[in-house]
């Protein structure tokens, strides 16, 4: 019997049509007008061959740092023109990148490290290239998210990525408290985010503040000869790290907090917002999914509200 998760078919039967990269040869499909291509985090092995193959065919490299990417380049031996692409010229370079792509031209897009856009520029030029119609693609691979997650030991699904978080205490902490609200309304997922290593004491004695003891875990020089995964509350990584300073890439992972009692204020609030966009009933159905308070209840407390009609 063959596989359901054949790619080359589709639920119909029909023979899906190869992918440009894996097939290779002439009868390959030509690339996207953009393809963001993963780059190793640190380990040079965990370069795909379809990643070679797309940066060394395509007409040029869009890179966060030019030398940085040459360093990778130069030990593959691709010798593809590279432009710089980071986020003090994205705005201005976009419209000229995407008229070369109308007009025929093939990029690929390269971040310093890991998946292109997750936290690193490139965003607004993808968005751009959608919205004009243009053919955007991508080939998979290292990112540092989802690598300390699967090796951190907390629940794995779902999770949040939330990236940096501003380097000023006071903006931190406010992050922090805001992401606490959520789930005092009902929010229940794995945090992630990434920090620069002369600041994963300062995150994490403010997150035990915020966020109470949970289960966390610090990652770093994830695929590189140093990496460590340390795993533990909130407080006692506080405590290692204030007298041990991280070195390399860090990617922290925030467990879930235990399950608490919805608040009739937070459950008025989740469904305020809810009903900003739903029905009555479909914003029940969210908002009890969301907190784990009973339908019955939550429908009960919708119906209380002067703003809401029975529909």
């Amino acid at each position: 019997m063959q596989d359901s998760t054949d790619d080359d078919a589709t639920e119909d039967g029909q023979d899906r049509e190869p992918s440009s990269l894996s097939s290779g040869g002439a009868e390959a499909r030509p690339f996207a007008a953009l393809v963001l291509v993963s780059t190793p985090l640190g380990n040079l092995g965990d370069l795909s061959a379809r990643a070679m193959e797309t940066l060394a065919q395509v007409d040029a490299i869009l890179c966060e740092d030019t030398r940085t990417s040459a360093a990778l380049l130069r030990a593959f031996g691709i010798k593809t023109k590279t432009i710089p692409l980071h986020d003090h010229n994205e705005e201005a370079a976009t419209p000229r990148l995407i008229e070369e792509m109308q007009g025929g031209a093939r990029y690929a897009l390269i971040s310093d490290a890991g998946t292109p856009v997750v936290s690193d520029p490139g965003f607004r030029l993808v968005r751009a290239a959608i919205a004009a119609g243009l053919d955007v693609s991508a080939v998979p691979g290292p990112n540092a998210a989802v690598m300390a997650l699967t090796l951190s030991g907390l629940p794995p699904l779902p999770f949040m990525v939330i990236g940096f978080l501003p380097p000023r205490a006071g903006a931190r902490q406010a992050e922090m408290a805001r992401l606490r609200a959520l789930e005092a309304a009902g929010l229940s997922t794995s945090l992630v985010f990434y920090e620069a290593p002369h600041r994963v004491a300062e995150f994490l004695a403010d997150a035990a503040s915020c966020f109470g003891d949970r289960p966390a875990a610090v990652a770093r020089e994830l695929s590189k000869r140093f990496e460590e995964v340390r795993r533990g509350g909130l407080a006692a990584l506080a405590a290692h790290y204030a007298a041990t300073a991280a070195r390399g890439e860090v990617t922290i992972v925030l467990g879930p907090g235990a399950a608490e009692a919805v608040s009739e204020a937070g459950l008025d609030a989740a469904l305020a917002a809810a009903l900003q966009s739903m029905s009555v009933k479909d914003a029940v159905a969210a908002v009890a999914a969301a907190t784990g308070v009973a339908r019955k209840t939550v429908y009960a407390r919708a119906l209380a509200r002067p703003d809401t009609g029975r529909s």
